[in-house]
Order: C-alpha cells, then structure tokens, then sequence
C-alpha cells in the first residue's frame, strides 16, 4: 500500500503536470520489445524513425496512419493497414501505466487545495484517457497538444493554458520530463522542475511553500 503524502499548499500557483513518464511510466522493456517485433526491424534504426515523426503526430497534423507510414519509409518497409492497427495498440497500451508515487504527490496538492491542470504533447487518441481516466477529477483542465494544434517546448501553448486558467506566468508551475519543456515554461514567466522521480519533485514542490 502506497503511504499517504501530507498535503501540500500552493494556491493561489497552479501546478501543471506532463503526463508520459511523469504521471505515466515509461513503456517496458518488455513493451518496447513487443513493438520492435511486431514492426519487424532493428532496434536502433526503429526508434529513431519512430521519435523523429512524433511531434506531426503530437500536434495533431498527421493521423496515425500517417505518422506510421512517415516511420515506415525511413525504415525501407511499407505497413498494410492491419500491421498499423497493431503498431498503433502495442505503441498505445505501453503507455497506460502510472506512477503510483507521483499520483501520491498529485493527491497530496489536491488536499492542499492546490490547483492542478494537465499539459501532454499526446495525439488525438490519448484525449479520452487524459480526460476521463481515473486521475482526470484532480486536474481542472486537461490539455492536449493533438487537441489545441500547439506542442511543447513553443511558447504559444504555455500562453495558452496560462490564459484558460486565468493566472498570471509567475503563478504558473510546470512538471516534465525534459529540460527543454520546463524551459519554455520559465521562457514566458513561470516556473519548473525537471522530473525525475517523485521525491524530488514532493522536495521541490514542499520549498516552494514554504516561501
């Protein structure tokens, strides 16, 4: 059973969440295994084809027929539209897991009283989840790049989520995975940590209220 985090205080700041590999974990060796195997190709070749053609497929630009058919070039094969379907599941399912000691630090600024909100470079496919799964009720936006046509690290969708909350920059706090999203955070006025596990981030988090 996961221990129960004191709450933690930061209104009138509103603390805004990445979701992959911050609130998610990231896919498994095992996950990442299966989705080479089904693609039929090496490894190495495989996953820089797959990250070079995200952000069309984040910003909503590109279906994800597409964004697989983008990956498969750069590889020398041509995907039919059943090898898609399950390119897309495996690609998908991997990342559906969460991280039960950072959903702890979530629930402990929500008995704070701590506003939260949800910022994901995710494609259309992820909006019901972000929005509807078991977390979505702590979070009073969800936002999500496929969705508004904006990705992260550009200043625009930082403007824009500031803007939907109602706060200034200064009162905005953001929480991801890479250093260059949490730069374009501080690059139109807020602040941010750069994740790595959840006592860090209950660390950095716990400082700031106590300023």
């Amino acid at each position: 059973m996961t221990a129960t985090v004191p709450p933690i205080a930061l209104s009138p700041r509103v603390v805004v969440f990445d979701y992959g590999e911050v609130i998610s974990r990231p896919p498994s060796d095992a996950d990442r295994a299966l989705l080479v195997s089904r693609a039929g190709v090496d490894a190495e070749p495989f996953w820089t084809a797959y990250w070079a053609h995200r952000e069309p497929l984040d910003q909503g630009t590109a279906t994800i027929a597409e964004y697989w058919t983008a990956v498969g070039a750069d590889l020398g094969v041509e995907w039919g539209s059943i090898d898609v379907h399950e390119l897309w599941a495996i690609d998908h399912r991997g990342w559906l897991s969460v991280d039960p000691a950072t959903l702890s630090v979530l629930h402990a600024l929500a008995r704070g009283r701590t506003r939260l909100a949800l910022l994901s470079n995710a494609g259309p496919d992820f909006i019901g989840w972000l929005r509807h799964g078991s977390f979505a009720p702590l979070f009073e936006r969800v936002f999500v790049s496929g969705e508004l046509r904006l990705v992260k690290p550009h200043a625009a969708i930082y403007e824009h989520v500031i803007d939907e909350l109602g706060i200034t920059p200064a009162e905005f706090l953001f929480v991801d995975n890479r250093s260059e999203n949490v730069e374009g955070a501080k690059a139109v006025g807020g602040d941010g940590h750069v994740f790595t596990d959840a006592v860090s981030l209950e660390s950095w988090l716990r400082s700031l209220a106590s300023r």
